[in-house]
């Protein structure tokens, strides 16, 4: 399942559950706390609890790797201007630093850290022009930040939630940039859904 149709499947509160999304620079004290080695299993509901968490964050892990491979394609293509391409590889940088959180935590929590595909299917056909990768990317940031808003209650532990909550933050400031860069309004309505 890619993705977009993953992020976009609204059935199941499962669905939601499974998926996180990606990015965020600014985590809680208790979030990183806990992601730098605490014990997040004593403050959830057990076992059983931290293993939906660690579906949750192995699905954001997922995401976050497919992201960094998007942002390389993009950077490869060779159709970035300098301005642009660099902000491409910044926001690459998030990911990748999300990544590696996200990895961890997993580990911390006991669970194993989800790894790169080996190839990701992405509308390559299609990007011809600065413009296309930008709007290509933006709908990657959109789908993240609904993803996030849909799995950040769902966490068990609360500390993960928050971690979430800054991650979504984050996407929604790559998706505002993307849409400011293609000329669109960057907060498009007063509310995320």
């Amino acid at each position: 399942m890619s993705f977009l149709s993953f992020v976009h499947n609204p059935d199941t509160r499962d669905a939601r559950r499974v998926f996180l999304g990606r990015s965020g620079l600014l985590l809680s004290g208790a979030a990183v706390a806990l992601m730098a080695g605490r014990d997040a299993l004593a403050k959830g509901k057990g076992k059983e609890s931290g293993a939906s968490d660690v579906r949750i964050l192995n699905t954001a892990l997922g995401a976050e790797l497919e992201a960094i491979a998007a942002y390389q394609l993009g950077a490869d293509s060779g159709l970035l201007q300098k301005p642009v391409l660099d902000l491409a590889l910044t926001f690459q940088g998030h990911h990748k630093e999300h990544a590696g959180l996200l990895a961890k935590t997993i580990q911390t929590l006991g669970g194993k850290p989800v790894s790169a595909k080996e190839k990701y299917i992405f509308p390559v056909d299609a990007l011809k022009s600065q413009a296309d990768i930008l709007r290509f990317a933006s709908l990657l940031e959109k789908g993240a930040v609904s993803a996030y808003l849909g799995a950040v209650p769902v966490f068990d532990n609360r500390d993960l939630a928050k971690a979430a909550a800054s991650i979504l933050g984050d996407e929604a400031m790559h998706w505002a940039v993307l849409r400011n860069a293609l000329g669109e309004p960057p907060v498009p309505s007063a509310f995320m859904s």
